[in-house]
C-alpha cells in the first residue's frame, strides 16, 4: 500500500512511501486515537477489537476511512458545512431515540420565550412559530409583544397563533412604550422557570428546548444555559455556523459572543430587574441584541462559573437581518453605542479604573484595565546559548521599543562559547537594567527558567524567548495590566512569523494529540475566528515563548516542571496548574512580536532528543489525559488535527 506522509505541524514537504496494509491500518488507527475525541479513554481490548474490524470487514474499513477523512481532512466551514449538518442531524436523531424520545421523559421544568414584532415578513413569522409547535419537548410558552405599528397580515397571523394554541399569548406594544418596557412585561407574565428572547424571524432546531430540559435533568442548579447557533440565508439554507467556546468572560466583555439560543433562570431575572431602559427601545434587532449583551452581563456579575454551560449543539438559527422586513437603517451605530455602553456600566460596578473603548470589529470593545501606581517592576527572563544573531535583536528590541517603565532584563547564559555572543553578553552587563546570570548545566528550560526566577526581583515574571522581538512599543504595559488583575493567571501574546503570519495566538488543547496554536498559520492581517484574532478572550494555555505570570501566581503552582518537561510542553502543563489553581489564562492582540520559532534548539533530530520528547507526551497525557481532551475555550465540533478552526 502506497501511503502519503508529511511533517508535523502542516509541513508543506510530503512525500510518498510504500508500507504494508498492516503498517498502513495501524498507522491510520493511531492518528485517528490521537485527533478524534471518540476513540480517546478506549480500554486496550476495545482499542483491539477496533483494530482487528478494520483487518477483516470491508464495511468497517470503509466506515474506518469516512471517519479518517472527516477527522484528519481540514474542512472548511463555508464549503463544508451542508455536509456536516447530513453528519450531525442522524446523530441527533440517535441522541432524540437515547433521551427516550417520549414527551414524558423530561424533568420537570418550563420555558417561557419572549418575541417581539414589530415589522415581520408573514411567510418566515410562520416558520418561527411551526419551529417552536415543532419541538420535541412541549412545556413551553410564548409571549408575543405585537407593535401597534404591525402590518395587518402580521396581526392576523399572529392572531391566528395564538387563537390555535393555548401556550401562546399576545401582548400588546404602544408606540412610544421602550422595547425594555414591554419585554419586562412579557417577562412578568410568563410562567416558566427559564425564559429566551426569541427572534421575530428566526427559528429553534426541534430539539432545542428537549436538549436544554435534559442538561437541567443533570444540573438542576444552572442558571444560564446557551447554545451554538447558525444563520439562516433568504432561500432559508443554513450557513456560518458559530461553534462557541465554553463561558468566557474576557470574550464576552468584547463582544456578546453567547448571543442565542440564551436561556436564563427567570427568578434571577426578575431581581435583577429584567431588561434595562435605553438598551433595547426601539424596534430594531440591532439595539435587542445591544439589550442582551447589557442582560448577559448584569446576569452573570457574580455568578459563579459552575452555573453557567455551554451546550456544544446548533440549537438557533438566526436569520439574516438584510433579507428581513422593517430593520431599522440607523440602528447599527445606535447598536454599537449601546454595546459600549453596556460594558462600561458593568466595569463601573467591578473596575471602575478600567476603560472601554471600540475595537478594531464592528460593536467589539476593547477594555484597557488600570496600571497599578506606580507600575510593578516586571522581570523578564531570556534563556539563550550562542547564538548571538537571534539573541541581540531580541534584547536590543526589549530594551529600545519598550515603553514601559519598569523592568529588569535577566538572561540566562547556559554555557555559551561563541566569542561573539560573550562580547555582547559582557556589552549588556554594562546596562542598568540587565543582569546576566549563568546556568552550567545541561539544557533544561524549566530549570533554568526556575532558575532565573528565583534571582528575579519583580513582582511579576515574564518568559521570554531569545528569539521573539517585541514590535509595539506598549505590548509589556497591555501584557502587565491584563496580568495585574487578581483573576487572571498567564497572560500571552500575539507572536508573528518573520513572514507576518501567525504563530500563537493562544494554545488550543488536544491539537494533534496534545496541543497546538490555534489560527496558526494565518495571516497577520485576519480577523480570525469570529474575531478572535482581534479581541482579548480566555485561553486554557499560552506559549512560554511570550508568557507574562504575577510572582505570586508562578510560586503558588511551583514553576515549570523540571523533572518531567525539561523542554517541550512545560508552558502548557504550567498554564493548566494556573488554571487548576483558579486563575483564568488570557491571550491579548494587544502585545505583538516577532517569533523565530525553535531557531535556537532546532528539531529533534536524534535519538535522545525523540525519546526524550516521547516521555514527555506519556508524562503530559497521564497528569492532564481529560483536560486535554476537552479545551473549554474551543469547541468539540471543530477539528483536533489542524489549527484553522475548521470543522470536525
Amino acid at each position: 500500500m502506497t501511503v502519503l506522509t508529511s511533517g508535523d505541524r502542516g509541513d508543506t514537504q510530503n512525500a510518498f512511501r510504500r508500507v504494508s496494509r498492516f503498517a498502513a491500518w495501524l498507522g491510520l488507527w493511531s492518528r485517528l486515537r490521537q485527533l478524534d475525541r471518540d476513540f480517546r479513554g478506549l480500554s486496550r481490548r476495545a482499542c483491539l477489537r477496533v483494530w482487528l474490524s478494520w483487518l477483516v470487514s470491508r464495511q468497517a474499513r470503509e466506515l474506518a476511512l469516512r471517519r479518517y477523512e472527516r477527522t484528519c481532512f481540514s474542512w472548511p466551514i463555508e464549503a463544508e458545512y451542508s455536509s456536516w449538518l447530513r453528519h450531525e442531524s442522524e446523530r441527533v436523531a440517535s441522541d432524540l431515540v437515547t433521551i427516550g424520545g417520549g414527551r414524558g421523559q423530561v424533568p420537570a421544568v418550563r420555558f417561557s420565550l419572549l418575541m417581539p414584532v414589530s415589522a415581520a415578513d408573514p411567510a418566515l413569522l410562520r416558520e418561527v412559530l411551526d419551529s417552536l409547535r415543532a419541538q420535541s419537548f412541549a412545556h413551553w410558552d410564548l409571549c408575543i409583544s405585537l407593535h401597534s405599528g404591525a402590518d395587518e397580515d402580521v396581526r392576523q397571523v399572529l392572531a391566528e397563533a395564538s387563537g390555535q394554541d393555548a401556550r401562546v399569548s399576545l401582548l400588546s406594544w404602544a408606540g412610544e412604550e421602550a422595547l425594555s418596557t414591554t419585554l419586562n412585561r412579557g417577562l412578568s407574565r410568563g410562567v416558566g422557570d427559564y425564559v429566551a428572547v426569541l427572534g421575530r424571524e428566526d427559528r429553534l432546531a426541534p430539539e432545542a428546548l428537549m436538549t436544554v430540559a435534559q442538561v437541567l435533568r443533570a444540573a438542576p442548579g444552572l442558571q444560564l444555559l446557551y447554545s451554538d447557533e447558525d444563520k439562516l440565508s433568504a432561500g432559508g439554507e443554513r450557513f456560518d455556523p458559530h461553534f462557541k467556546p465554553d463561558w468566557n468572560p474576557d470574550l464576552a466583555l468584547a463582544y456578546d459572543y453567547v448571543s442565542r439560543l440564551c436561556v436564563y433562570r427567570r427568578d434571577r431575572l426578575l431581581a435583577l430587574g429584567g431588561f434595562r431602559e435605553g438598551f433595547a427601545d426601539a424596534p430594531g434587532d440591532a439595539l435587542e441584541d445591544a439589550g442582551e449583551h447589557d442582560l448577559l452581563l448584569r446576569f452573570t456579575r457574580g455568578l459563579a462559573p459552575e452555573r453557567i454551560h455551554h451546550v456544544p449543539r446548533v440549537l438557533y438559527h438566526r436569520r439574516t437581518r438584510g433579507d428581513a422586513a422593517g430593520v431599522s437603517t440607523n440602528g447599527e451605530g445606535n447598536a454599537a453605542e449601546a454595546g459600549l455602553r453596556a460594558v462600561t456600566d458593568h466595569l463601573a460596578e467591578v473596575a471602575p479604573d478600567a476603560s472601554v473603548e471600540p475595537a478594531d470589529v464592528p460593536h467589539a470593545c476593547r477594555v484597557r484595565w488600570p496600571l497599578p501606581d506606580p507600575p510593578p517592576l516586571v522581570s523578564l527572563v531570556i534563556p539563550t546559548r550562542d547564538g548571538v544573531e537571534i539573541l541581540r535583536p531580541c534584547v536590543d528590541a526589549i530594551l529600545e521599543r519598550t515603553d514601559y517603565p519598569n523592568l529588569e532584563v535577566l538572561v540566562v547564559d547556559n554555557e555559551s562559547r561563541c566569542p561573539e555572543t560573550l562580547a555582547y553578553l559582557h556589552d549588556l552587563k554594562k546596562d542598568a537594567r540587565v543582569r546576566v546570570l549563568e546556568w552550567r548545566r545541561l539544557f533544561n528550560f524549566s530549570a533554568i527558567n526556575n532558575h532565573a526566577v528565583a534571582q528575579a526581583r519583580g513582582d511579576l515574571i515574564g518568559l521570554v524567548n531569545n528569539d521573539v522581538e517585541p514590535i509595539n512599543g506598549d505590548w509589556l504595559d497591555e501584557m502587565v495590566r491584563q496580568a495585574c488583575r487578581p483573576a487572571i493567571g498567564c497572560v500571552g501574546a500575539k507572536l508573528y512569523y518573520p513572514n507576518g503570519r501567525i504563530q500563537h495566538a493562544g494554545v488550543i488543547l488536544g491539537i494533534g494529540g496534545m496541543a497546538g496554536h490555534g489560527h496558526k498559520h494565518f495571516p497577520g492581517e485576519h480577523p480570525g475566528y469570529f474575531s478572535r484574532l482581534k479581541l482579548v478572550h480566555n485561553v486554557s494555555a499560552v506559549t512560554a515563548a511570550c508568557l507574562l505570570v504575577r510572582r505570586s501566581v508562578y510560586d503558588q503552582v511551583g514553576g515549570l516542571d523540571e523533572e518531567n518537561l525539561p523542554v517541550a510542553y512545560n508552558d502548557v502543563d504550567f498554564s493548566l496548574k494556573v488554571r487548576e489553581a483558579g486563575y483564568r489564562n488570557l491571550w491579548t492582540p494587544y502585545a505583538e512580536a516577532y517569533h523565530h520559532e525553535s531557531v535556537s534548539r532546532g528539531g529533534r533530530d536524534t535519538l535522545e532528543k525523540r525519546r526524550r520528547f516521547k516521555g514527555e507526551i506519556t508524562y503530559m497525557r497521564t497528569r492532564w489525559g481529560k483536560a486535554l481532551d476537552n479545551d473549554p475555550a474551543y469547541n468539540p465540533n471543530l477539528t483536533l488535527a489542524h489549527e484553522d478552526f475548521s470543522l470536525r
